[in-house]
């Protein structure tokens, strides 16, 4: 599948789609009862591949990356619905598991590389920039990649940002940090830049930008 029929609306038990950007390849699942979204990155001169969230259903995962040399698996947060899978990929992969400090302890398996705010993670030859997004959890992350030769900036966001908002918080206090941190290390990015979440739809930070006022009023 190019690039160009590239949508991100995947469902669960259905196809995954896949978006050949310069220098990266993205492809993306939904897997489990909660639609969780697993994307597997393959650097298009190495063919060394990361995936992020191995959240469930690992048959389907496996499957999925039965073909690449999955080096690394990043958990974007500790929530028990982003790493259900994450044993049976490590153990079948032998690959890093990149996770942050705060999460670490909710993973079912030890994560071998500890990251924080703007630590880099490798696929292949291409670089993913950790940013840490305190709300949804306390170690939730988010990895910015920003493409050669106008393919753009793309983040995967896990929980932290969703189309209409930012994910659940559970105190205003969370709230608030959650806002303050997407305001501050995400939304600076250029319009264009396209986000992939943890669930359901993809979309990209100008089409959110209007509605940051609006989030901040709506509250918790």
């Amino acid at each position: 599948m190019s690039g160009q029929s590239y949508t991100g609306q995947v469902t669960v038990g259905g196809p995954a789609d896949t978006r050949e950007l310069a220098g990266l390849t993205v492809t993306k699942l939904a897997v489990s009862e909660m639609a969780n979204n697993a994307y597997l990155l393959t650097s298009t001169a190495t063919g060394q591949s990361l995936l992020i969230d191995a959240a469930a259903e690992p048959e389907a995962l496996l499957q999925l990356i039965e073909d690449a040399d999955v080096r690394t698996v990043v958990t974007t947060h500790g929530h028990w619905d982003h790493h259900r899978a994450l044993p049976e990929v490590v153990r079948a992969t032998g690959a890093d598991t990149v996770a942050h400090p705060a999460d670490a302890a909710d993973l079912p398996v030890p994560v071998t590389r500890p990251v924080g705010h703007g630590d880099t993670v490798a696929v292949g030859d291409q670089v993913l920039e950790v940013v840490h997004l305190r709300g949804h959890t306390p170690g939730s992350i988010a990895l910015v990649w920003r493409g050669p030769d106008g393919a753009g900036t793309h983040v995967f966001t896990g929980d932290s940002l969703f189309p209409g908002g930012p994910g659940r918080t559970t105190t205003p206090e969370d709230f608030t940090s959650l806002m303050d941190d997407l305001e501050a290390r995400v939304f600076p990015l250029p319009d264009g830049t396209w986000f992939y979440p943890g669930h359901g739809n993809d979309s990209t930070l100008g089409a959110e930008r209007p509605h940051l006022a609006e989030w901040r009023e709506r509250g918790w």
